[in-house]
């Protein structure tokens, strides 16, 4: 399997992310903001949902997320500062306020938000190592 590499420069280009990253497993101690820098990253197991590989199952891959020109860093609905806190991330939405800026919301499984607040849209996913089998398929009502 071919390690994944993207880039997203407009809110298209970032629902292609989004939807590789659909049910990402992320541990709220791998993210984080780095406000001199202006940029948030965080490392995810995420779900190949394009492979059939995994023993039927399905495959997970760590993959690396960040966002450049972050001018601020919101969190609702869990405590960012838990360490053994693990989250689902769900979908990645850009919401335009005076363009190029806007605000990139990470929605999470059971409510919660990490609202990013940006300069303009820059967001680059990579795969960081081998995949491995999936305990198991992520579901969705």
């Amino acid at each position: 399997m071919t390690d994944l590499k993207l880039i997203a420069l407009d809110a298209e280009d970032l629902e292609v992310v989004s939807a590789h990253v659909q049910d990402a497993v992320i541990r709220t101690t791998d993210m984080g903001y780095a406000k001199a820098d202006r940029r948030f990253a965080l490392l995810m197991n995420r779900f190949d949902w394009t492979s059939d590989e995994g023993r039927g199952k399905g495959l997970r891959k760590r993959a690396a997320l960040h966002f450049d020109g972050v001018t601020d860093v919101k969190y609702a609905g869990f405590d960012p500062a838990a360490p053994e806190g693990v989250l689902e991330l769900l979908a990645i939405h850009f919401e335009p306020t005076d363009a190029p800026s806007g605000i990139v919301e990470l929605r999470l499984a059971g409510g919660g938000t990490v609202r990013l607040d940006v300069e303009y849209l820059e967001a680059r996913l990579a795969d960081l190592g081998a995949a491995w089998a999936a305990a198991a398929k992520p579901k969705h009502d």
